[in-house]
Parts: C-alpha cells; structure tokens; sequence
C-alpha cells in the first residue's frame, strides 16, 4: 500500500483582538478566542453580525485592521502581514456547496490533490468516500446526487489535502430540516474520526449545539461569549447572549440575599451566588424549562397561547402579575387557552442582569 501523506494536526488557532472592515468601518470589532487541537467551535449569531466575514479572514480573504491570527504559534495574518489563503493549510466548505458540475465524484474529491502521487491519491478518495458513506459513487456526477450526498462531497473535498483547519460556511442552509439533522451528527462524527479541528459559521442555535464543543456568539460584529453550549445557555455572560439563545423572558427582581431574588415567581434560591447587593433591582431570565405544568401546584396562570412540539406543549402564560412566561408540559396535558393551569417553578440557575 502507498505510503500517504501524513497529516499534521492543527494544536491551537489564536485570534486576539482581530478587528476586519471594509473603507475604514469595522465589521468584526476585537474578536478574540482560541481553537484547540481536535475541537469543533462555531461562530453563532444573527445574519449581518460578522460571522462570516471573520470566518473569511480566517480563511485568508479578507485582510485585518487590528489585531492577530496566529496557527500553531506562527503569525498568519495582523495589519502588515497576509499569509496567501493556499498556504494556511486551511480547508472550506461553502454554503452553496459548489461541487464541480463535469467532474465525477471521485474527480471531485481529488482536485486537491494534483501534487499527490496517483496510488496515494486514489486510495484517500477511495478511503474517504467510504467515510462519507458514498462508496461506489465515485463514477457519477453531483446532479444525481441528493443534497446531503452533495454535502458530504463537499466535505470529502475540503478535508482530502489532510488540512490543518476546516471552515464551514452555513454548509447546511441550503437542506430541508429533517436532513440537516440527519447529516449534522454524521459530519461532526467524521470530523471526531479524523481528528480535524474546525469551526462552523450559523445563524442556527440548535445546528451550533449539536456540531459544536465551543461556541463563540457574535452580535453587531462582536464575540460576546465563548464557552460550551452549556455554558451560554446556562450561563450567558451579556444580555444579548441571554436573549439570543433558546426561549426566555426578562422579570423584574429584587435580590433577598446570596442566593436568593424575589420576583412574580416569588421568592426564587438558587445554586449561583449572583454577586449582586442586597436590594438590587434586577431583570431575572426565565427560560421554558424552568417553568414547568403541575396540576397540583397553588401557582397558577392562565393560558394564553400554546404550540404543540411532538413531546411537549410550550405554552406562554400569564401571571396573576399580568407578565406572561413561558410553560413546558408533556405531550398528553393539553389544556386550552384561556383555561388556569397550575405552575411548579424550577430555576437552578440565577441568571441576572442589572435593570436597565
């Protein structure tokens, strides 16, 4: 068997302080987090937020204003320096996948890897079509293949030259949902298989959660946060991040003690210590699942629109406060709008904002 081309994996990707615009105005303003060896991070938040443009300085296509990008230690891109975007070893999947029409699948996968000797470029397409699960395909052309199976060309492409680094630019907008979440676990899983650091851009939370081990959340062109998708859904740092992901509503609080706030849900302890001073005024964030139906409870509220999801009802309730929150109950409670329920408070983590 031919000996192929080792690959060298990426040990860490640096951003500190790298700020990129267009005519003098920031789009990217102060981005700073790190990419470790084997992770899969995501740049999250809503269209227009700069996600993309730092993915593409990333990439190489876009110069800096301020800051630095290094790659395993070595500077790659800062204000007087501009590493060529096919010599950061940096591989990138597109949005609109933009497979070659008169190229076979396998011709496809290959195009990468003209420098290869012909053995060892055989058996990594070979090699990698079997990981994409598209053996056998290798003779036919991407208009007979589904969008996922385009996909996953795509993918074989972008990761054939054993890169260091894969950019993923809204690769999976483009699918029907039920396909995207079909593919979204395979493709983290072939990433996991071939030890492949990468960093995914989205607008989609639950598409950051289930690909992602970081997530860095953006808004207005700046990273906000940085951690686990635990992390910013249990633990948002800023406001927009607390807002921005899952469902949620601010109320009103006042702070009673270390670990406790007082609000229309009543007197609510917590396992955080807040840090806030006693007396504080501040704005409280309720998330679906901390409210939860109880036919038994005293709490009550009352109904005042609903949406079914399969497993569960997510109802929005009105307080006796007159704030309406939101309410999970299990699939077979459904009650009506307008109809009083009872309500069981569980918020295990205090997460509070001083009010503005």
């Amino acid at each position: 068997m031919t000996s192929l081309p080792p690959q060298t994996l990426l040990k860490e990707m640096q951003l500190d302080n790298v700020s990129v615009g267009y005519d003098g105005i920031s789009v990217v303003k102060n981005a700073s987090f790190q990419l470790l060896e084997g992770q899969i991070g995501c740049l999250l938040g809503p269209s227009g937020c700069g996600k993309s443009t730092l993915l593409r300085a990333i990439a190489g296509f876009e110069s800096l204003m301020t800051g630095e990008i290094r790659i395993d230690g070595e500077v790659i891109a800062n204000q007087s320096l501009s590493v060529n975007a096919e010599h950061r070893q940096i591989g990138m999947v597109f949005q609109d996948i933009a497979l070659f029409p008169h190229l076979t699948i396998a011709q496809n996968i290959a195009f990468g890897l003209s420098a290869w000797p012909k053995k060892a470029m055989h058996e990594r397409v070979t090699y990698l079509l079997d990981l994409v699960g598209l053996a056998g395909f290798e003779g036919r052309y991407p208009h007979s293949l589904s969008g996922g199976q385009q996909q996953r060309v795509a993918l074989a492409r972008a990761i054939a030259p054993k890169p260091k680094l894969l950019l993923m630019d809204e690769p999976f907008s483009g699918l029907d949902a039920k396909l995207r979440e079909e593919l979204v676990p395979d493709i983290r899983a072939i990433l996991r298989h071939e030890k492949m650091s990468a960093l995914l851009v989205t607008h989609d939370q639950m598409e950051a959660f289930a690909m992602a081990d970081q997530v860095s959340v953006m808004s207005a062109g700046v990273v906000h946060q940085t951690g686990s998708p635990y992390q910013i859904y249990h633990r948002p740092e800023t406001r927009f991040v607390a807002s921005f992901i899952g469902h949620g509503d601010f109320l009103s609080a006042t702070v009673c003690g270390p670990n406790c706030v007082h609000s229309d849900l009543g007197n609510i302890h917590g396992e955080l210590n807040h840090g806030f001073s006693e007396n504080a005024k501040v704005d409280l964030l309720v998330r679906p699942d901390d409210i939860l139906h109880d036919d038994d409870s005293a709490f009550v509220g009352i109904i005042v629109s609903k949406w079914f999801r399969g497993s569960h009802f997510l109802y929005r309730v009105k307080l006796a406060s007159g704030k309406v929150v939101y309410c999970f109950a299990s699939s077979h409670h459904n009650h009506a709008v307008g109809q009083e329920i009872g309500l069981s408070v569980h918020l295990d983590h205090l997460v509070m904002f001083l009010q503005e």
